[in-house]
């Protein structure tokens, strides 16, 4: 089959099943999803032809993963999504099993496309150790319609030294960038003794690509997991950083209680070397339960770093999956670096969706139901005074029988999400140890059918979560543990 052949057999497949998709009450208002089946990483975050381009890890024929496509979808505005055709397929002998993650780029009026070609070298046992990865590329002049290249791959497992310690059967998710008159590109890698690395190559022309260096790497010391996956480079606020989800990192505390991670480096690009020079310890992205594989784009348009990532988690239950779809993107964030650390907030572009403004400039004494404020799509922004308080409760999505709630207490600091009620399937808890700005904590929430993202602090923290309430389930009560002196501006989306 022709890869123009298994694009037009997706592209049916999705919109027969699209129609069944529809009908779920919690599939996203405003948030990235693809019209049916399996998605996961963002890949190829970009800016093209005058529009935003996210493409994403997409399984067209199930609700579970499978062999990996792209879908693609496209924004004016980073706001209103419309979902374009399947961008890529697994046809070719080296991807025959899947076009997994990678990254985009433009160069003379052309979209180029990286992504790693998979292939199960042993479908019998598919196992980890049994498979062939290699980075690919695939280029459209009007960022619809996208051709493989002839002489794929561009990289394969010989592009680097035998004397290094790289594990070749792990060898994925490629992040090609610009610097000054040269491209360079970070792949996630392994190394023999099943630590985390990421490899840097460098090309003239995007086309002929060479071995650098070892970029970063841990040791067998260092919590940071058995490999890092979708590495990305970022320029934040004249800081560098290093993006990473390492699989495999160790519970500590409040941190690291997903199945994997996702984080970051702050340090130095030495370009002469290819090395990375890490700074402080790894940092997480999101507390919550549902985020991975964030991808990162320099926005050139407006100056600043803006990342997206998979609102879900590999070992998370989806409910929607019986429903015909599985996985969304998280509202694409801005990224700031303040007091040596990464911020992510909200992108401003989104109060084009608030509608129905409704606030209180209010003592809370006592737990409370605001008129007004309730939904299932919202965008809620408070300020707590605690200075007369111990704390709060914040319960969300409300019924008879179903709650979220988000709570603080001002002795331990712990900043909580609890889903045990949240609805059908998820349970359990993430914390963040949160410092009050003033005796103030100001938090900005946004709520669709079936997720959650709380922004703490103007960014500080981030902790997101999918949820799957009944739709009754719109309530919204407030519970001080004393009085609170509270800001509160509600909008509907």
């Amino acid at each position: 089959m022709t890869h123009l052949e298994a694009l037009a057999k997706a592209e049916q497949y999705q919109s027969k099943m699209a129609k069944i998709a529809k009908k779920s009450y919690w599939k996203p208002q405003y948030h990235i999803s693809a019209p049916a089946n399996w998605i996961n990483d963002p890949n190829g975050f970009c800016y093209f032809n005058g529009e935003y381009h996210v493409f994403y890890q997409y399984h067209p024929y199930s609700s579970q993963w499978g062999p990996m496509h792209w879908g693609h979808v496209a924004s004016k505005d980073l706001v209103n999504w419309k979902t374009k055709p399947i961008a890529l397929a697994p046809t070719d002998e080296y991807d025959r099993d899947g076009c997994f993650s990678g990254s985009a780029i433009e160069k003379d009026n052309t979209l180029y496309l990286f992504y790693t070609g998979h292939v199960v070298l042993d479908k019998e046992n598919d196992k980890d150790d049994a498979q062939l990865q290699t980075q690919c590329v695939a280029i459209s002049e009007d960022g619809i319609s996208f051709k493989k290249l002839e002489n794929n791959p561009i990289i394969n497992i010989d592009s680097f030294p035998e004397d290094l310690n790289i594990l070749k059967e792990h060898f994925r998710d490629p992040k090609v960038w610009k610097y000054n008159d040269m491209y360079y590109q970070v792949v996630g890698a392994q190394t023999t003794e099943k630590t985390g690395q990421a490899l840097i190559y460098k090309s003239k022309d995007l086309l002929n690509w060479e071995f650098v260096n070892v970029m970063a790497m841990s040791t067998e010391e260092e919590n940071l997991g058995f490999m890092w996956e979708c590495p990305n480079f970022a320029e934040i606020d004249n800081h560098e950083v290093l993006i990473l989800s390492p699989q495999g990192v160790e519970p500590e505390g409040n941190k690291f209680l997903n199945l994997h991670q996702s984080g970051y480096f702050l340090g130095k690009m030495d370009y002469n070397t290819g090395i990375f020079e890490r700074e402080n310890d790894f940092e997480m992205l999101d507390y919550g339960f549902d985020f991975y594989a964030p991808q990162i784009m320099q926005d050139e348009k407006n100056n600043r770093c803006l990342m997206i990532g998979w609102l879900a988690m590999w070992e998370s239950e989806m409910p929607e999956q019986e429903e015909g779809w599985a996985g969304m993107m998280s509202i694409p964030r801005v990224l700031e670096v303040k007091n040596n650390k990464v911020y992510s907030l909200p992108i401003p572009e989104l109060k084009k969706l608030r509608k129905n403004n409704v606030n209180y400039d209010v003592n809370l004494v006592q737990n409370c139901i605001l008129e007004g404020i309730n939904g299932d799509c919202y965008e809620l922004n408070t300020v707590f005074d605690l200075t007369k308080a111990n704390g709060f409760n914040l319960k969300l999505r409300v019924s008879e029988n179903e709650e979220t709630v988000i709570s603080y207490d001002k002795n331990s600091k712990i900043f909580k999400l609890n889903r045990d009620k949240s609805g059908k399937g998820v349970t359990g808890e993430r914390e963040a140890k949160v410092n009050l700005q003033d005796e103030k904590i100001y938090l900005q929430i946004f709520s669709d059918y079936s997720s959650l993202e709380i922004f703490i602090n103007g960014g500080e923290y981030v902790i997101s979560s999918r949820i799957y309430p009944m739709q009754e389930a719109t309530g919204i009560v407030f519970e001080p543990i004393g009085e609170i002196k509270a800001k509160i501006d509600f909008y509907e989306i």
